[in-house]
Formats: structure tokens, C-alpha cells, sequence
């Protein structure tokens, strides 16, 4: 791999904070400078914005262009959508400017699996420190700039891990689910290219319910997050309960459900559902509301 450099101006909705901070992804991190460097597939890249112009470099498997252009889902059209999402009401609205730089990431179906798996009761930097150190145990070494950088690990490459030490990593109770999901996919009992071949968004959430670790929240994520980019899909955590009760519930939170929440999400945001919960949430968690 060679170390490669992109520059993007005028790009809209590109915010690196918005992107990196709203919960969607656990392997970027912010530099002192402000800029956000990321590990993703066998890619190591650093982003810095200064006023317009996005500066990206680092080590890519394949051209930078073509990289970037799918992982930051680039050829969406995200104005459009906070267009159409503004006229749902003035809550939506004032959750888009606040987000505004929101870009889902085109994220690798089995990392991002594992991840929420991990994600399960648990916090934003404790998430982050037991990747990087399944990574660091069992993915690849890359260096750049004389620093060392890990690859997520394949099913294969996490073959033989026991749970005992999955344990070790700081796993918890989520050792045990990480150990079967990766048989479970080692054994082909879920095909994770067949599945992301199914246009089936039902189905598709099916087989990852069969998944240890993975429930009804979890699979939401997967489905949004990763390169399966569902984005009908309206993943509901304490965050987003509060902001849907309080903005149009106007309940007992204890009392709201689940299904009370996916229906009013469905009946506003439509097929956008996806992006919306995300600038609900980011608005809710990050700023004032």
C-alpha cells in the first residue's frame, strides 16, 4: 500500500465532529490538531477541514478517490434529504442544523457487527478501547508515519480465540457472544455476502436476530451503519426514547414502547427514518434541546 492524498472542496454536509461523534462508528479519533484519523478495511486515513477544503491523506488498499467516495457516501445526496426531512416539523429542522454534517459511513459488515455486539451496556470509550485491542491482538499491523496501526480481524482470523480470552480483552459478558457469532459465520450459518446481497430488509434483520448479542437495537445499527445502508431503519436507545417522548410522546418514559416509538418514526420520517434518529439522537446527546 502506498501513502496517498485527496483533497474535496465545497463538499455539503461534511462536518468531521458530526460524522465521527454521533455514534455511528468507534475506530476515528480526534487529533490534537483538530483532525480525525480512522482505521477502516486495510486503510488508514487522517481528514482535516480548514474552512471549505478537506484534506485527506494517509495509506489506502485501493485509489483514495474510489475509497473515500464509498466509505463517506459521497454520492448521496444529503441536502435533499435534510431538505425533505426539515418539512416533517420544526424539532426535525432544529435537529438538522444542529447535525447538519451528518454522513453515514459505508462501514464493513462484520466489523460493524461485532461492534455493536460490544456496544451492548456499555460507553463510546469503553467500546473503542476493546476494538483496538481485539484488533491489536488479532488484526493485521500497518504503520504510518512510524505509527502502528491494527486491522479489524476477519472471522478467520479469529478462529481459534476462546473465550476465556475474549475475556481478557475486557470483554465482559459479551465474550461469549462474540465467540458464537464468529462460529456462527465460520460455519456459514449466516452468509454475510448473501446478505448483503438481499434487498430484503426484513429478512435481512431476521438473520442477524439469529445472531448471539445481536436484538432488535442492535440489528437496527448493523442495518444503518453498515454498507447495508438501510436507511429506513429507526434504531431505538435510551437516548432516542427520551427525545421521541419528550418531542411527541409526551409520556411516562418507563411506559413509552418501542412499537409507540417505530410508529410515530415511520409515519414522519418515511423511509428516511434512519437519518432522522440520527440527527435526533446527536441533538439530544451532544447539544441542548
Amino acid at each position: 500500500m502506498k501513502e496517498q492524498k485527496l483533497i474535496l472542496k465545497e463538499i455539503e454536509s461534511f462536518e468531521l465532529k458530526d460524522i465521527f461523534e454521533c455514534g455511528q462508528c468507534f475506530r476515528w479519533n480526534r487529533e490534537q490538531d483538530g483532525s480525525y484519523t480512522g482505521i477502516f478495511g486495510k486503510n488508514v486515513l487522517n481528514l482535516k477541514k480548514e474552512k471549505q477544503i478537506i484534506t485527506i491523506e494517509g495509506i489506502c488498499e485501493k485509489d483514495i478517490q474510489q475509497t473515500v467516495e464509498e466509505y463517506f457516501d459521497l454520492n448521496r445526496d444529503y441536502q435533499a434529504i435534510k431538505q425533505k426531512l426539515s418539512k416533517v416539523d420544526k424539532n426535525m429542522k432544529n435537529s438538522i442544523q444542529y447535525g447538519e454534517g451528518i454522513r453515514l459511513l459505508n462501514q464493513d459488515l462484520w466489523e460493524t457487527i461485532v461492534s455493536f455486539i460490544l456496544s451492548a451496556n456499555n460507553n463510546i470509550p469503553r467500546i473503542k478501547g476493546m476494538i483496538e485491542r481485539l484488533s491489536r491482538n488479532y488484526g493485521n499491523k500497518m504503520t504510518w508515519k512510524g505509527k502502528e496501526y491494527y486491522t479489524f480481524p476477519t472471522p478467520q482470523q479469529l478462529k481459534d480465540v476462546t473465550i476465556s480470552e475474549y475475556r481478557a480483552l475486557g470483554f465482559g459478558f459479551r465474550d461469549k457472544r462474540v465467540y458464537e457469532t464468529t462460529r456462527m459465520i465460520l460455519n456459514q450459518e449466516v452468509d454475510l455476502e448473501e446478505m448483503q446481497k438481499n434487498l430484503n430488509t426484513l429478512e435481512v434483520k431476521e438473520q442477524l436476530l439469529t445472531l448471539a448479542g445481536v436484538g432488535t437495537k442492535v440489528a437496527d445499527c448493523i442495518l444503518l451503519f453498515s454498507a447495508l445502508k438501510r436507511l429506513e431503519v429507526f434504531p431505538i436507545d435510551v437516548w432516542v426514547r427520551r427525545v421521541m417522548n419528550d418531542l411527541y410522546l409526551k409520556q411516562e418514559e418507563t411506559k413509552v414502547s418501542q412499537k409507540q416509538i417505530q410508529e410515530i418514526a415511520t409515519k414522519k420520517f418515511g423511509d428516511l427514518a434512519g437519518l432522522a434518529q440520527q440527527y435526533l439522537y446527536y441533538w439530544r446527546r451532544e447539544g441542548e434541546t
